[in-house]
């Protein structure tokens, strides 16, 4: 099936970490729910790595495009904007390129997809060691949700080197879901969400003046949704993501400056996102 009939665009942001990559898209490989097209949204990484992604891409059954943008600085809403405009189908998943998702995730984010609401998901943090023995075939052999690996992770949760493992668990029982989801307004995580394109649309995408890390592919996309009345739905323990440990990144003074910005203004049309309409675009 080519790309224009896909049910659901898969955007992977991503800068340099092939070896996280290879972990996800062998997990992309093993989804329950074949019917997806995945973009690269890549913010700059080298020409190793697009190499070695052009490869990858050769050998893969995945339909995948990448989306590449010169490395001046920090630019994934930029990358996930244009993305967007990359993307054929009707519905888009949003990850990171260091998120390893379950077998069922693409299924549970188009099983609960509703026209006016962001679905969103959590994510198990893994520990330094189990990051570090992973390989893209043991995750396409069904590593992640095997017996074994569940008792190392809860034994890693224990001793204090995962974190949010029982965000890691997979259940099918619908009254289970309801109970574990009874929470209300969860927020969204930037690694793990889905919405109908055109709801994103609406508010013209993420606002590329966001130029750190934090604050800006997710608060501030959560907050101006909220303002055109999008619902948000919690998919925990059903959209399960295993994310890859690296060093945590910083949480720059000036997006959450201008976050508060954002608050105060209170417009959900960002005129800094798909389409521009304004006079400074030295930002870009």
């Amino acid at each position: 099936m080519n790309a224009v009939g896909r049910k659901a665009t898969v955007i992977i942001s991503v800068y340099n970490r092939m070896d996280f990559l290879r972990l996800v898209l062998a997990g992309f490989e093993t989804q329950t729910e074949k019917n997806f097209e995945i973009i690269i949204s890549d913010d700059g990484s080298d020409h190793a790595f697009t190499e070695s992604l052009q490869q990858l891409i050769k050998r893969t059954a995945l339909n995948i495009k990448h989306n590449w943008h010169p490395d001046i600085g920090f630019r994934k809403n930029l990358c996930l904007n244009n993305s967007v405009k990359m993307s054929a189908a009707p519905y888009l998943i949003f990850i990171d390129g260091d998120c390893i998702p379950h077998p069922s995730f693409v299924e549970e984010h188009l099983k609960n997809a509703e026209q006016g609401v962001c679905l969103v998901g959590r994510r198990v943090m893994l520990s330094k060691r189990i990051t570090a023995k992973l390989t893209a075939e043991a995750v396409s052999s069904g590593l992640m949700n095997s017996a074994k690996m569940q008792l190392e992770m809860l034994w890693h949760y224990l001793t204090g080197r995962l974190f949010h493992f029982k965000k890691g668990l997979y259940f099918r029982n619908k009254w289970l879901r309801k109970f574990l989801n009874r929470k209300k307004n969860r927020g969204l995580l930037g690694s793990n969400f889905s919405l109908y394109k055109s709801d994103l649309l609406a508010v013209n995408g993420f606002d590329e003046r966001y130029q750190t890390a934090t604050y800006g592919e997710d608060v501030d996309i959560e907050m101006r949704l909220k303002l055109i009345g999008i619902r948000f739905k919690t998919l925990m323990n059903m959209a399960v993501q295993f994310h890859c440990y690296h060093e945590l990144l910083e949480r720059p003074e000036e997006s959450r400056l201008l976050y508060e910005l954002a608050e105060k203004e209170q417009k959900a049309f960002t005129s800094y996102g798909i389409e521009k309409n304004h006079g400074d675009q030295k930002y870009l």
